[in-house]
C-alpha cells in the first residue's frame, strides 16, 4: 500500500516514526506543510498491516486528506481509504485507512471505549490546539494507559513546537522530517494610513481595501498564483466583490462552508491563473497548488465567550507569529515565492508568539458533557496541556444541570449521555430532544440544524422566515441543512410528535425550539426594537427588522458591537408567552423584592431571571430587605435623606479636622466612608426606618457621634483638641468654623486687643478672620503678631474714621480687648 514512487520529504522520517512506535507505543511528528505528513505516514503506517485513523480538525481538511491518499493509490475514496464526517460516511469493507474530524472520533470514543478495529491513530494539526483536539488526544491516552497498551498514537504538527506534546505523551520520541521548501521572500505592505483594530466581529473595510490593493499589486509584481488569507467568509467576499475583474485571472473562494465542487476546483491545478481566497482553513490542512505568492491580511477568529451576558461567538484578533510562518510558507512550496504582510515590519515582533489554546477562551459545556461522559466530570484526571479554567467549567455544568444532562455531583444522566452522542452543542441538543414532542421530529431537527450553522446574513434576522427560505433554497448552505436536518432526525430515533404549540406554524416553532436552545436569551420588548433578555442583557433589533414589534423574542445569535452598551440581535424569532413558561421554566422564580427608587418599593415578583412576569404589591417585607433598600437609598442619593442640623454639620467638620491632623482613632468621615460604614453608625434608628422619610427624622449629630473613639477614651479630649467655641480676650465665645483645610476664628478686631498670638487648635493656628465693628471682613491672618506689628496701622487708619465710636488705640497688644463703643467704656468707667 505503499506509495514507493512518491518522493515526499517525510519518507526521510519514517524509520524513526515507525521505531518510535514501536518501542515506545507514541510520536510526536514534526513536519512542515507539504513534507506528506498528512497523506503518505497513514499509508506507510497501514502498509505496516495496522488499521489507522487519521483525526483532522475541519471536514474540508478530512475529505481533502481521503481524497489525496486514495487518488496516490489510484482509487476513489472508499476504498482501502476512506472518510467520515459528519452526516457523510464514505468507507469499505477494504478500509484501512479512515480519515475522520476530531468530533466525529470524539463520538466514535465515547460509543466505543477500546477503539475497536483501530491499531494507529494520527492527530493531525495537533499545534492547531482546537478543543476537540485536544480532547481526543486526552481520551486517547486514557484508552491506552487503561484498556489498549497496544493502541498507538502520533501526534503530528505542522510546528516544531513539540516539547509540551511529547512530554504529554509521557516522554514520548519526537520525529523531525525537514521540509524542501523553497526560499520566501516578505514584503511588508502596510496600509499607507492607520486602520482601526479589529473589534469582535468587524474588520475595518479600510483594511479590506487595501487588501485587495496588495492582490493586484502581487499580481502585477509575481508570478503564478496568489493565495490570500482572511479571517472570515464574509471578509472574503467583501475583497471578491472589490477585485472585480481581474482580465482572466480566476478568484476562488474556499472555506468551511464552501460547496464541495469549489473546494475539489481549489486543490486542483487551475488551467489559467488563479487567486485563491482563504479562511485558516489553507494554512496547514489544505495544500493549494500552484501558488507562488501569499497575501496575508495579519487577522485570525478565536472563540469567545461572555458568561455575564451569556453570548459567545467567535472574535477577530491578530494572527499569531507561528500562523504567519505558516502562511508564508505556502508560497514557497514549488518554488521560491513571497509573501506580502499587511502591517508594518515593527508590528511583527509584538504579535503573540502562538494562537491561544481554545480551551482557554471558548464556551466548555460540550468539552465539560464529554467530559462527564467519560467518566471526569471535572476533566482533571485528563491528559491535557492546559487545563480547563475553573470559572468556565463551572458556568458549563450549570448549563448542563440546567438542561439535565448532568447530576447534582456533575456526573453525566441518561439524557446527558444521550445528548453527548447527537453530535451537536448540547444547548442544541436538548432543544432538539425537548423541542421534538412539542413541534415534531421533523421540524425540531430542521430548526436545530439552522441553530448549528448560522444562516447567510442574506437569509436575514427573522429565524422562521430563513428557514422558510432554507426550505426553498438551492445554494450550499441550504443543501448542507437540508443533509444535517435529516441527520439530526435519524439520531432522534423515531421520536413521535405531539402538538404544536398554541397558534402553530413555522413562527411558534422556530420560537420554542430556539427558546429551549437559549433560554437565558428569551427577550422581552423594552419599547420599539429595545428588549431585555433573561440574562439581565439588553439587545435591539435592526432598524429595519420585522420582529420589531414582536413582544417576546427568542434570540438564537447576537454580539455586541464595539462601543454599545446592548447586544445586537442577528438572528431571533418570536415567542409566545406559553413558549416562555415552557423554554424558561427553570429561571422562573417568585421572590420578594424591596429596593430604592427614589423610596423604599417593596413587590413580590414572579419573573423569568431579569424579566418580571407578574409584579404585586408587597405588604409586609422583611425588615432586613428594606434596611438593606435604605443603605442602598443612602448609596444612591447620598448623606442629604439624613437630617443634618447645624450642630450635626459643625461636628462632622471638627471630627474631619481632627481625621486629617491627628488620625488614629478618629474616625474618616468623608462621603464615602459614612456611606460605607452607614450600617454601623446609623443604628439602631436604621433597622426601625421602614421608608425614606424615616431617614429624614434621623439626628445624624447624634448618629455620628457613635463613631468618636470611645474605646480608647480620646473620645472625651473633642472639646480639648477641636473645640467648638474659643474664647477671646474680650470675654466672648467665638465658633470655630473647620470646614476648610485650616480652622477659620471671624471674630472683631478690638475683641482681640491684647491677644499677642494666634490661637491654636490640636496645634494648629487658627485663621483670624478680623472683623470690623459692623462684622464686614477688614483682614485676615495666620499670624496675629505680625498684623499688630505691620498690618494693623494700614486697618486702623482705614476703619477709624468710619468707626469713630470705637477704640483704635496705637498699641493693641497693649489695649484692652472690649465689644463695646468708646461711650460704653466710659460709662463703665
Amino acid at each position: 500500500m505503499r506509495p514507493e514512487g512518491l518522493a515526499l520529504p517525510v519518507r526521510e522520517a519514517l524509520p524513526a516514526l515507525e521505531a518510535a512506535l514501536d518501542g515506545h507505543g507514541a510520536a510526536v511528528l514534526c513536519a512542515p506543510p507539504g513534507t506528506g505528513k498528512t497523506t503518505l505516514v497513514p499509508l506507510a503506517l497501514a502498509a505496516r498491516g495496522a488499521r489507522v485513523v487519521v483525526a483532522e480538525p475541519r471536514r474540508i481538511a478530512a475529505r481533502a486528506a481521503a481524497r489525496r491518499m486514495a487518488w496516490l493509490l489510484g482509487e476513489e475514496p472508499g476504498g482501502r481509504v476512506g472518510y467520515t464526517v459528519r452526516g457523510e460516511r464514505v468507507v469499505g469493507p477494504d478500509t484501512v485507512v479512515e480519515v475522520v474530524t476530531t468530533g466525529v472520533l470524539l463520538q466514535r470514543l465515547q460509543r466505543d471505549q477500546e477503539l475497536a478495529g483501530a491499531d494507529v491513530v494520527v492527530l493531525d494539526e495537533c499545534h492547531e490546539r482546537h478543543l476537540d483536539a485536544d480532547t481526543v488526544a486526552a481520551f486517547v491516552l486514557d484508552v491506552r494507559a487503561a484498556l489498549r497498551p497496544e493502541l498507538k498514537l502520533v501526534a503530528a504538527s505542522a510546528t516544531t513546537d513539540a516539547e509540551g506534546w511529547a512530554r504529554l505523551l509521557g516522554g514520548a520520541p519526537v520525529v523531525e522530517a525537514h521540509g524542501t521548501a523553497h526560499p520566501v521572500e516578505v514584503v511588508w505592505a502596510p496600509p499607507a494610513r492607520p486602520v482601526r483594530p479589529p473589534h469582535g466581529m468587524r474588520v475595518d473595510p479600510a483594511l479590506l481595501t487595501h487588501v485587495a490593493s496588495v492582490v493586484r499589486r502581487a499580481l502585477a509584481e509575481r508570478e503564478g498564483d496568489v493565495l490570500c488569507f482572511l479571517p472570515g467568509v464574509g471578509e472574503i467576499a467583501r475583497v471578491a466583490g472589490q477585485l472585480g475583474d481581474l482580465g482572466g485571472v480566476e478568484v476562488l473562494q474556499v472555506h468551511g462552508r464552501a460547496p464541495a465542487a469549489q473546494q475539489d476546483a481549489v486543490l486542483s491545478p487551475g488551467t489559467r491563473r488563479r487567486v485563491v481566497l482563504a479562511t485558516a482553513v489553507a494554512e496547514s490542512s489544505l495544500t493549494v497548488p500552484g501558488v507562488r505568492v501569499v497575501v496575508d491580511a495579519g487577522l485570525a477568529r478565536e472563540p469567545r465567550v461572555d458568561h455575564a451576558r451569556g453570548l459567545s461567538a467567535l472574535t477577530t484578533v491578530r494572527a499569531s507569529r507561528a500562523a504567519s510562518r505558516q502562511r508564508a510558507g505556502r508560497a514557497g512550496r514549488e518554488a521560491p515565492g513571497a509573501v506580502y504582510r499587511c502591517w508594518e515590519q515593527a508590528e511583527d515582533a509584538r504579535l503573540p508568539r502562538f494562537p491561544a489554546p481554545e480551551i482557554q477562551l471558548a464556551d466548555l459545556t460540550a468539552f465539560a458533557l464529554q467530559a462527564a461522559c467519560w467518566g471526569d466530570p471535572d476533566a482533571a484526571g485528563l491528559a491535557l496541556l492546559d487545563a480547563p479554567p475553573a470559572g468556565a467549567m463551572a458556568a458549563a455544568r450549570e448549563v448542563l444541570a440546567a438542561v439535565g444532562a448532568v447530576d447534582e455531583r456533575g456526573r453525566a444522566t441518561d439524557r446527558g449521555v444521550r445528548m453527548s452522542r447527537l453530535g451537536v452543542h448540547p444547548r442544541l441538543a436538548r432543544a432538539l430532544l425537548d423541542g421534538a414532542p412539542r413541534v415534531g421530529a421533523g421540524r425540531a431537527a430542521e430548526v436545530v440544524a439552522l441553530l448549528s450553522e448560522e444562516p447567510p446574513r442574506e437569509y436575514g434576522d427573522d429565524l422562521a422566515a430563513a428557514w422558510r427560505t432554507a426550505r426553498r433554497g438551492g445554494d450550499a448552505y441550504a443543501a448542507r441543512w437540508r443533509a444535517e436536518a435529516r441527520r439530526l432526525e435519524r439520531g432522534l430515533g423515531g421520536r413521535k410528535s405531539a402538538t404544536t404549540p398554541p397558534g402553530g406554524g413555522d413562527d411558534a416553532a422556530a420560537g420554542l425550539v430556539a427558546a429551549l436552545a437559549f433560554p437565558e436569551r428569551v427577550a422581552a420588548a423594552q419599547g420599539e426594537g429595545q428588549y431585555l433578555m433573561v440574562s439581565g442583557t439588553r439587545a435591539e433589533l435592526g432598524g429595519q427588522s420585522r420582529l420589531r414589534s414582536a413582544p417576546w423574542l427568542a434570540v438564537a445569535v447576537a454580539d455586541r458591537p464595539a462601543h454599545s452598551a446592548s447586544a445586537r440581535v442577528r438572528l431571533a424569532a418570536v415567542l409566545d408567552e406559553d413558549a416562555v413558561k415552557v423554554a424558561a421554566a427553570h429561571l422562573r422564580r417568585t421572590v420578594a423584592e424591596v429596593a430604592w427608587d427614589g423610596e423604599v418599593v417593596a413587590r413580590e415578583v414572579d419573573r423569568f431571571g431579569a424579566v418580571p412576569w407578574t409584579v404585586r404589591p408587597l405588604k409586609d417585607p422583611d425588615p432586613a430587605l428594606v434596611r438593606q433598600a435604605l443603605l442602598d437609598g443612602l448609596r444612591a442619593s447620598g448623606l442629604g435623606l439624613l437630617r443634618w442640623s447645624d450642630d450635626a454639620r459643625a461636628l462632622r467638620a471638627r471630627l474631619a479636622f481632627l481625621h486629617r491632623r491627628v488620625g488614629g482613632a478618629w474616625p474618616d468621615v468623608s462621603d464615602a466612608a459614612l456611606l460605607e460604614r452607614a450600617g454601623d453608625w446609623l443604628e439602631p434608628e436604621l433597622s426601625r426606618a421602614r421608608r425614606g422619610g424615616d431617614l429624614g427624622r434621623l439626628d445624624a449629630g447624634q448618629a455620628l457621634r457613635r463613631l468618636l473613639p470611645w474605646a480608647t477614651g480620646e473620645a472625651a479630649r473633642l472639646d480639648e483638641l477641636a473645640p467648638e467655641r474659643l474664647q477671646v480676650p474680650s470675654g466672648s465665645r467665638v465658633r470655630v468654623d473647620y470646614g476648610g483645610e485650616q480652622p477659620v476664628l471671624a471674630v472683631k478686631l478690638q475683641e482681640l486687643f491684647g491677644l499677642a498670638e494666634t490661637p491654636r487648635v490640636a496645634g494648629v493656628p487658627v485663621l483670624v478672620h478680623l472683623l470690623s465693628p459692623a462684622g464686614r471682613p477688614a483682614a485676615v491672618t495666620a499670624d496675629l503678631a505680625s498684623f499688630w506689628r505691620d498690618g494693623y496701622r494700614a486697618v486702623r487708619a482705614e476703619l477709624r474714621g468710619r468707626y469713630p465710636k470705637h477704640p483704635w488705640p496705637e498699641d493693641p497688644v497693649g489695649a484692652e480687648a472690649t465689644r463695646l463703643t468708646n461711650a460704653r467704656l466710659r460709662e463703665r468707667g
